[in-house]
């Protein structure tokens, strides 16, 4: 039983890694059962005891992606020896290694926006990197480090918009190992307008520190 158990775990996590693939490649509508079936070395049997149609299965990619988003949010939300812009930094560093490093969650990024799934966008994976945003936003204004008229909820607003943005554009410009870059050079331009001078200048003065990311580059 504890083998079959086991067969079956592999068959479900290969069928949803090769779904991943596909989705990422060509997203939902165009995917392909068949080569999702060929990627996981399944039989349609054995897809549909798992999976009951193409969009469960796809649910199933979305979810493995949130999960993903979460054990990395939950890792740079538990650092309490550095402070909120830094672990935000090394946050958004380590979000760019895991687009870059994991299919899944490439394929979550573009399943949620299709049409099929509008209605998961509140329950998605860019909801969870904006929730983490906010708290160091929050944790930075009672540290005294945003400026006393800036508002946490713009400041996570137009940081999660530019985050999505530059992850689009570098799809489209194919530019994917620049993303690190282009993620640190958004939360620059946002602490620029928002952080506090006391803040902005010992930035000016240090730089980032090496705050230990969580994943190792690709």
């Amino acid at each position: 039983m504890a083998r079959q158990q086991e067969r079956a775990r592999r068959t479900r996590a290969a069928l949803v890694e090769s779904a991943a693939i596909e989705f990422a490649k060509r997203g939902y509508a165009a995917a392909s059962v068949n080569t999702i079936l060929e990627g996981s070395n399944a039989t349609k049997g054995a897809m549909y005891f798992h999976f009951q149609s193409k969009e469960e299965l796809a649910r199933a990619v979305l979810q493995s992606g949130v999960e993903q988003f979460t054990a990395l949010t939950d890792r740079w939300t538990s650092r309490t020896d550095i402070g909120p812009f830094e672990a935000l930094h090394g946050f958004v560093i380590d979000l760019a290694k895991l687009f870059h490093s994991s299919v899944i969650v490439r394929a979550e990024f573009r399943l949620i926006v299709e049409p099929e799934f509008y209605p998961d966008v509140q329950s998605g994976g860019s909801q969870v990197w904006g929730r983490t945003a906010h708290e160091f936003a929050i944790r930075a204004q009672r540290d005294g480090l945003l400026r006393a008229d800036a508002d946490p909820e713009k400041f996570t607003r137009v940081l999660a918009a530019s985050l999505a943005g530059q992850r689009y554009m570098s799809d489209m410009t194919a530019l994917e190992g620049d993303l690190g870059e282009r993620f640190a050079e958004s939360l620059e331009v946002i602490l620029a307008a928002m952080a506090s001078p006391e803040w902005l200048e010992k930035f000016a003065r240090d730089g980032w520190p090496d705050s230990g990311s969580e994943l190792p580059d690709s």
